[in-house]
């Protein structure tokens, strides 16, 4: 399957919530959102938190689990379409930049510490030429 986007995903969420509360005629559940779009529940979790943070949909948790509300529909056209890094990714990339400027760091001191060495080396040996 292939990897969608948020807002793909976002609209997905908040029809699966109309769907479910159409059909049973009461809130619906992250267990039933996730049931009913193929999410795992882990995932279905993470998309409605961020839905939440973003005033989409409301999560409210009661004495009969968590249910699910659309707040804000129209919010879903701010979220960027196409594929969008997630923070993971641009945190790795930002480490590998690091990585590997360290890893310039590294050999250019390698190199100055080998010059080092050759001209104290060269230096020795003429002194001891010299005596």
């Amino acid at each position: 399957m292939k990897e969608i986007d948020l807002y793909t995903k976002a609209h997905l969420v908040v029809a699966a919530i109309r769907i479910l509360g159409h059909q049973a005629n009461v809130s619906s559940s992250i267990e039933k959102v996730c049931e009913m779009i193929s999410f795992s529940l882990e995932h279905g979790n993470l998309i409605c938190k961020k839905l939440g943070e973003m005033g989409i949909i409301e999560i409210v948790e009661g004495s009969y689990g968590t249910r699910l509300f659309v707040k804000n529909h129209l919010k879903i056209e701010e979220i960027s379409r196409g594929a969008v890094e997630s923070k993971l990714d641009e945190e790795l990339k930002k480490f590998q930049s690091n990585k590997k400027g360290l890893s310039k760091k590294i050999e250019l001191f390698q190199t100055e510490q080998a010059e080092k060495q050759k001209n104290l080396f060269a230096e020795l040996e003429k002194k001891l030429k010299n005596q």
